[in-house]
C-alpha cells in the first residue's frame, strides 16, 4: 500500500469519519465518474495489444475541474454510487430496475456466479444466453432469440438483460445494445472485471442502464473489498442510495416503508480507493504489456493460444490473461488428473469450505488443462480453469438455457495465467518456460 492510500485512511481516523459516509466515499464516487466520462479512440491501428492506452487521465488531485469539463458533457448525467461489493451493485440495479419475484432476467451464462445469484435474491428466474467465440461474451444473436422465445413462452418480456466483460473484454455491446432497445428491456453491465476497458474509446460500463464495477481484492484497483453502481441520472442515484442506506425515510426517527440494504462502501475503504484511483492508469498499461508479452510468447507455442483483442474497436484492460489449450496438447502428469479433490484455499480469497469425494463432474477443464494446472503450481504459479457456465451449474439447472455450446467448450479447454501489477517481464518468461517444459 502506498502513501496516497494511507494518507487518506489517516485522514478517516483522525476526522472519526470510520462509517459508510464521509469525504473519502464522496470524493472517490467523484474520482469514478471522471473515469467513466473519459474516452477517446484508441489509435491502434490492428488487433495486437501493443498500444499503451489510455492516456494519464489521474490522479484527481493533479487534474483542475477544467480539465474534464468536455469530457464530462456527455456524462454529465451519469452518476456513481459506491457499495460494499460488486454483488451489491448488481443486486441494487436489479432492485432499481423493478426486478421482482416471477420475473425474468436474462443473464450471460460464461460468467462467475455474482452476475447471476443476484437475480435469484429478488425472487426472479435467471435465463441463461450462451457466448460468441470471438469476445467469450454474450452472444447478441442468441440474445434476441432467447427475447422472442421467452416472451411467446411466458406472455411478457424479460425485465432486464445482464451482459458481462470476461476477464476484462468488451462484449459486442452495440449489437447488444440494439436488440435491448428493439425490444425496449434495460441492459445492465457487468463490468466487474472490466474496469478501465474500453469498446470503440468509451469506458465499458457507460452504455447501458446500469454499470456495475468492483474493487474486489484481485480487480484492477481495490478498497479490499467494494464495488460500485453507475447510475444514468441524478434521480436514479438517489433511488439506489435509498436502497443503498437500509431505506430510511426522512423523518426524525427510523421509519422504513420499504425494504432496504446495508450496502454502502465505508469511509475507510473509500480512502483506500482514491489512493488507488492514482494508480489505475499505471494498472491498466501494465496489463496490457504483460497480455502483450504472452501473446508474443505463446505465438511460437502449437497447441497454445491467447486470447486477445478481435479487432480495433476493442480495448480489453487484460484483468485475467487467458490461454486455450488445444485437446492434443499432451501435459505431463495428465494421466494423474482429478485424482485429489480441492483441500484448502481456491481461486484467491475464496476458501473451500464443503468437501467433495470426487473430483470429476459431468462438465469439467479437459485433463491436459488440469494437468497444466497442476503442474503450474508445484512450480508456485497460481493458474485458474475459466468459469463454469452457469447453465452447468447445479444451482440453475432447472432455469431457461439458450446455448451454442461456445461457453462450455471453452470451458474444458481454458485458463487463466497470472496477470497483475506485480508480475514483471521476468515472471512471464518463467511461466512461459514452465508451460513449455509441462508439455510432452
Amino acid at each position: 500500500m502506498s502513501g496516497n492510500e494511507m494518507r487518506y485512511i489517516q485522514e478517516a481516523f483522525d476526522t472519526n469519519w470510520v462509517v459508510p459516509l464521509g469525504p473519502n466515499v464522496n470524493g472517490f464516487e467523484a474520482d469514478l465518474k471522471r473515469f467513466a466520462a473519459s474516452s477517446g479512440r484508441s489509435r491502434r491501428g490492428d488487433a495486437s495489444v501493443k498500444e499503451v492506452y489510455p492516456q494519464t487521465i489521474m490522479p484527481h488531485e493533479n487534474n483542475p475541474e477544467n480539465l474534464w469539463r468536455e469530457s464530462l458533457k456527455g456524462m454529465a448525467e451519469k452518476h456513481v454510487v459506491a457499495l460494499c461489493s460488486g454483488t451489491a451493485a448488481v443486486h441494487l440495479a436489479l432492485v432499481a430496475l423493478g426486478v421482482t419475484a416471477g420475473d425474468e432476467v436474462i443473464c450471460q451464462s460464461f460468467t462467475f456466479c455474482a452476475s447471476s445469484h443476484p437475480v435469484t435474491y429478488q425472487g426472479a428466474t435467471p435465463v441463461f444466453v450462451d457466448s460468441e467465440q470471438e469476445t467469450w461474451n454474450m452472444d447478441p444473436v442468441l440474445l434476441e432469440e432467447a427475447i422472442k422465445d421467452r416472451t411467446a413462452k411466458t406472455g411478457r418480456k424479460p425485465k432486464a438483460i445482464i451482459v458481462v466483460y470476461l476477464y476484462g473484454m468488451p462484449a459486442k455491446i452495440r449489437e447488444i445494445l440494439a436488440v435491448a432497445e428493439k425490444y425496449d428491456i434495460p441492459l445492465v453491465e457487468d463490468a466487474a472485471e472490466g474496469l478501465g476497458s474500453r469498446y470503440e474509446g468509451q469506458v465499458c460500463g457507460t452504455f447501458g442502464a446500469y454499470g456495475v464495477l468492483s474493487f474486489n481484492g484481485n480487480k484492477m484497483i481495490t478498497t479490499s473489498g467494494g464495488g460500485a453502481l453507475v447510475c444514468p441520472d441524478e434521480e436514479a442515484r438517489n433511488n439506489v442510495m435509498f436502497y443503498a442506506t437500509q431505506a430510511r425515510e426522512g423523518y426524525p426517527y427510523y421509519q422504513h416503508e420499504k425494504i432496504g440494504y446495508n450496502y454502502r462502501m465505508s469511509n475507510v475503504c473509500a480512502g483506500i480507493g482514491r489512493g488507488q484511483m492514482t494508480v489505475l492508469d499505471e494498472h491498466i498499461a501494465h496489463h496490457r504489456h504483460i497480455a502483450r508479452l504472452y501473446d508474443e510468447a505463446f505465438s511460437e507455442i502449437e497447441g497454445v493460444t491467447f486470447h486477445g483483442n478481435p479487432s480495433p474497436e476493442y480495448d480489453s484492460n487484460y484483468w485475467l490473461n487467458t490461454i486455450t489449450l488445444a485437446p492434443s496438447v499432451k501435459v505431463k502428469g495428465q494421466e494423474s488428473a482429478y485424482k485429489t479433490t480441492v483441500k484448502g484455499a481456491v481461486g484467491g480469497a475464496a476458501g473451500v469450505v464443503h468437501s467433495v469425494g470426487n473430483a470429476h463432474t459431468d462438465c469439467e477443464p479437459n485433463a491436459n488443462v488440469e494437468a497444466m494446472r497442476v503442474f503450474l503450481d508445484k512450480a508456485n504459479i497460481e493458474s485458474r480453469p475459466l468459469w463454469k457456465p452457469m447453465h452447468r451449474q447445479p444451482c440453475y439447472q432447472d432455469c431457461p438455457a439458450y446455448v451454442n455450446g461456445v461457453s462450455e467448450s471453452l470451458f474444458k479447454v481454458g485458463m487463466c495465467l497470472p496477470s497483475g501489477p506485480l508480475v514483471s517481464d521476468e515472471d512471464v518468461k518463467y511461466i512461459v518456460e514452465t508451460i513449455k517444459g509441462a508439455i510432452e
